[in-house]
C-alpha cells in the first residue's frame, strides 16, 4: 500500500514537472509573438491618427514619459513623429476624465502649431447606443477633429454646438461628445508646448 502511494506520489510529482516544464516553452515560444502582434496593432492605431507620410522615424520607438495634467492624471507615453530628425508632431495618450460613465481613453495626434492630426478612443464604458458613438465602428464622429486646428484655451470653436461650437453632440448624448471635445483640446494645446521640452523628457522604460 505504501509503495504504491509512494509511486503515485512520484508520478505526480513527475507531471507536475512535466506540466511546468512545458508551460515554460510555451510561454518562451510565444513571447515574442505576443510582443510582435502589440506592436503591429500600436501601429495600425498610430497609422489611423497620424499620416506615415508625415514622418520618417521609427515613431514607436520614439517614446518619452510625461506628466501632464492636460492629458490626465499620472505618467503618460507621447510618442514623437520626426521628419529629417526634426520634431514635426506628437501622439499621445490623453484621458478625459468627465464622460458620461467615467473616463474616456484617447490616442491624439497633433503638430506643434495647435492643429489636431487625428485621434481615436482606445478605452470607454459609454451608454450602448447613446455615448458609444465615439467608437470609429459605430459613426465617423471622431474622425471631424482631424485637420481643425487649436486658436488657444479660449477657442469658442472647440465645443459642442449645444455649447456654442462646431461638433455635433450626440441625440440623448451630449456628456460623452463634450468630454472628448474638451481632452483632445487640451492634448492639442498642450502640444503647441512641446518643442521646448522634448528634449528633456524621459525616454519610456528609462531606469530612474
Amino acid at each position: 500500500m505504501l509503495k504504491t502511494m509512494q509511486k503515485h506520489g512520484v508520478t505526480l510529482a513527475l507531471f507536475a514537472v512535466m506540466a511546468t516544464g512545458l508551460t515554460a516553452v510555451v510561454n518562451a515560444l510565444t513571447k515574442d509573438t505576443i510582443e510582435q502582434q502589440a506592436v503591429a496593432q500600436q501601429k495600425l492605431l498610430f497609422d489611423q491618427v497620424i499620416s506615415p507620410d508625415l514622418y520618417d522615424n521609427n515613431i514607436q520607438s520614439s517614446c518619452l514619459v510625461v506628466s501632464e495634467p492636460q492629458l490626465g492624471k499620472g505618467e503618460r507615453h507621447i510618442y514623437v513623429a520626426r521628419k529629417g530628425q526634426q520634431p514635426v508632431a506628437v501622439v499621445m495618450e490623453a484621458t478625459a476624465p468627465d464622460g458620461y460613465s467615467g473616463a474616456i481613453q484617447l490616442l491624439v495626434a497633433a503638430d506643434f502649431n495647435g492643429k489636431v492630426l487625428g485621434s481615436r478612443v482606445t478605452e470607454h464604458h459609454e451608454t450602448p447606443g447613446l455615448g458609444d458613438k465615439i467608437e470609429t465602428r459605430l459613426s465617423d464622429w471622431i474622425t471631424h477633429f482631424a485637420g481643425k486646428t487649436i486658436g488657444g484655451s479660449d477657442d469658442p470653436s472647440w465645443a459642442v454646438k449645444k455649447d456654442g461650437g462646431q461638433f455635433d453632440q450626440f441625440t440623448g448624448a451630449t456628456i460623452t461628445p463634450r468630454a472628448v471635445v474638451n481632452a483632445v483640446k487640451r492634448a492639442g494645446l498642450f502640444a503647441k508646448t512641446l518643442p521646448s521640452q522634448i528634449d528633456n523628457l524621459p525616454v519610456c522604460g528609462a531606469q530612474p
